[in-house]
């Protein structure tokens, strides 16, 4: 058994933030020249989106993109499968089809034969399993030998802290579901010195085990073998020279395709030399030496986090108060889209202890979303109107103590605060709409926080602060796509104290949460100044809402807060129409917070194979339905999908087109109970390995199109 180190989790966050760091940085460049980023950049020192002297992609920081998607999508493998020792390219194969969303999800979808990752989704979908679908056999080697393999390996290091061979391992067994050749050999080598990194600093070493687990004869061996021979030559003293000489020798006219994986892992080598123990400067090189610099800069991150930790990470330009530690994580399971660097951390963490045999950690705060328990994490909290940190006389930082149950808090700074005048901090449970002017990746997800659900947080007030009144609020879409504001109730609060704030979040009649946060005022016209400190905000429970289209032909929002998986979502008449044309599809709505409930709809079947309504969806693959189709002369079927079907229960029922069907699944523990116009049809216990136990509704079809006029979503 692999020894955890005793930080681990703290060394993971700190790798999530380096991968995220990266990738942030090396955006809005990706794919330049060292000669252009030089003529019209400089030296990368710090994010340049917001630079207006160049014309850049995008102005976003915070972006959906397939280096953070996949990264943190495809390790949910080892959770879906019950963390095996041994997970296999086939079940990481079968993560692919349930959390991608064809032509809109994680990948590029630049079509079969020029984007790598494009043609194994399709040698997936038409059945050809992991690793064939990966295959230079099936694929040849042009499109085998991308980068693609070694962007994804860092989830797979980090649940491997100590275990080279684990890494390795696992980055072959994801590398090959896509890729192959020197781009599996590039995986395992960068995935073996990251899980190394937990536990070793030098990066000779770490080299040197890396170089282990590539064959003698490849190509990627020679790369690595030369940059650390050039970088020997100069003393560790000049890496333009260095970065000239791969260029000479290895550079992107060398080799054919989009974005080959060889000149792209010598730059993360020349980095991982030349940046020493300074983060900074391997983000300055990794991003400054150009081509593929935000999957390089993200990978060079993601090491560097490990080995230097947060103390690494804080040592020079402030990367991280930017950021706030967000991410979209863009799949399927679209209530796991809306994330962040300790969500996934723990995530991480979680798997990695599994496999290593070793009992879980106890959840931070019982298991808050936002726990702030990692030394300057922010969770997506930001101050109204401002910078993610500071506007004007507000500031937030995570600080040691005022926990209840934990070690830090986010600490909210105020001054000056008058009657009138509020100071108010949020954090995302939705996107914006300047999500639809990000370039190249699609953002699928849908909203955290839904009504009905009952939201509460801890908030202690500094000694000498004044006397102020808090309480919870939300910002939702409303008719026009603008947002509005709703309120708890106020409590006051005066120095020295705390209180627990709960609030159920009333109905917004299907109108998306976009934030969830504490307003902060005062009735004192003096004005006052003080501390108040966020312990946990959290929340909880099944909704209690209707989805529907709302009551006006305005809105946009609202649609986009479904996973859309099918061919047409139509919104030109009342209600939701839904088309698949080939195949099943689904729209869905929710997130794996919802465990115990029951889904109702009235849906008609307009012309279908195969129609119904699902519960706990967690993806393309995995959900629970009552599914009606025309076999033996009419039948239903309450179906456990798992990648297979697996039919719980079944009968004969003469069902017609045109007509409308109320349709309602109860699901509360292992039961599962389906109602067909009333009647209780089937009631069945799931009692087989590895039960859905949470997760989001959806309206299904199989070729062809339903409508139905909204879906309930309540309590059990």
């Amino acid at each position: 058994m692999t020894a955890i180190p005793h930080d681990y989790a703290e060394r993971v966050y700190a790798g999530v933030l380096g991968k995220l760091i990266g990738v942030y940085l090396g955006r809005p460049f990706e794919g330049w020249t060292y000669e252009r980023i030089m003529k019209e950049l400089g030296p990368i020192n710090y994010y340049v989106n917001e630079r207006r002297d160049v014309a850049l992609r995008s102005h976003h920081l915070v972006v959906t993109d397939d280096d953070v998607s996949g990264t943190f999508a495809f390790p949910r493998a080892l959770a879906d499968n019950g963390y095996p020792k041994r997970l296999t390219s086939k079940q990481i194969g079968q993560a692919w089809l349930n959390y991608i969303v064809e032509e809109r999800a994680i990948l590029w979808w630049g079509g079969i034969g020029n984007s790598t990752e494009h043609t194994a989704y399709l040698r997936l979908k038409s059945g050809i399993p992991a690793p064939q679908s990966g295959s230079i056999e099936l694929n040849g080697t042009t499109v085998a030998e991308q980068i693609g393999a070694q962007i994804f390996i860092d989830g797979w290091a980090m649940v491997s802290p100590g275990n080279p061979e684990q890494a390795a391992y696992l980055a072959e067994q994801a590398g090959r579901v896509s890729h192959d050749g020197e781009s599996v050999h590039a995986a395992r080598l960068l995935a073996a010195m990251e899980a190394l990194a937990f536990v070793e600093h030098d990066v000779q070493k770490l080299i040197d085990v890396g170089l282990g687990f590539v064959p003698k004869d490849a190509l990627i061996r020679r790369v690595v073998n030369d940059v650390r021979e050039w970088h020997a030559g100069d003393n560790g003293n000049d890496w333009e020279r260095t970065r000239a000489l791969i260029a000479e020798r290895y550079g992107y006219d060398k080799f054919l395709g989009n974005c080959h994986v060889v000149p792209n892992h010598a730059l993360i080598i020349l980095a991982t030399l030349y940046g020493g123990n300074s983060f900074q400067e391997a983000m300055r090189i990794a991003n400054t030496a150009g081509w593929d610099t935000d999957c390089n800069a993200g990978n060079v991150g993601c090491l560097f986090g490990i080995r230097t930790g947060l103390a690494g990470l804080d040592a020079g330009p402030d990367f991280r108060t930017p950021i706030a530690d967000r991410m979209y994580i863009s799949t399927a399971d679209g209530g796991a889209a809306i994330s962040d660097a300790v969500i996934e951390t723990q995530s991480l963490v979680a798997a990695g202890l599994a496999l290593a045999g070793v009992p879980a950690l106890a959840v931070a705060k019982d298991g808050a979303r936002f726990n702030f328990n990692f030394p300057g994490s922010l969770q997506g909290f930001h101050v109204k109107g401002g910078s993610p940190a500071r506007l004007h006389e507000v500031e937030l930082s995570n600080v040691a103590g005022h926990s209840r149950t934990g070690e830090r808090s986010l600490a909210i700074d105020f001054r000056r605060l008058a009657p009138g005048r509020v100071a108010r901090v949020a954090s995302p449970t939705f996107f914006d709409k300047e999500v639809f002017t990000m370039p190249t990746y699609q953002l699928v997800a849908c909203p955290t926080l839904y009504s009905g659900q009952r939201v509460e947080c801890r908030i202690e007030s500094e000694a000498d602060s004044g006397t102020v009144a808090v309480r919870l609020f939300s910002s939702v879409y409303d008719e026009h796509d603008e947002l509005i504001q709703i309120y708890g109730d106020a409590q006051e609060l005066t120095g020295g104290c705390h209180a627990v704030l709960s609030w159920e979040v009333p109905e917004t009649h299907a109108y998306p949460i976009f934030e969830i946060g504490v307003e902060i005022e005062t009735r004192d016209p003096l004005g006052v100044d003080g501390t108040l400190y966020l312990d946990y905000l959290t929340w909880g429970g099944a909704p209690d809402t209707v989805l529907k289209r709302p009551d006006n032909n305005l809105s946009t929002m609202w649609k986009h807060a479904w996973v859309n998986n099918v061919s047409q979502f139509q919104t030109r008449w009342e209600g939701l129409r839904v088309t698949n044309g080939d195949g099943l599809g689904f729209i869905a709505q929710g997130t794996r917070d919802w465990k115990d409930y029951r889904v109702t709809s009235e849906i008609m079947p307009l012309l279908a194979n195969a129609w119904g309504l699902a519960a706990r969806v967690q993806g393309r693959e995995r959900y629970y339905a009552l599914m009606f189709d025309r076999a033996e002369g009419g039948r239903v079927r309450l179906v456990k999908r798992v990648h297979d079907e697996l039919v719980l229960a079944s009968e004969r029922f003469d069902w017609q087109l045109d007509r409308r069907y109320r349709i309602e699944l109860r699901v509360a523990g292992s039961d599962i109970e389906a109602h067909v116009d009333g009647k209780k049809l089937f009631s069945v216990q799931d009692t087989g390995d590895l039960p859905l136990t949470s997760g989001a509704v959806a309206l299904v079809v199989d070729s062809g199109s339903i409508s139905a006029e909204e879906v309930r979503v309540s309590p059990a």
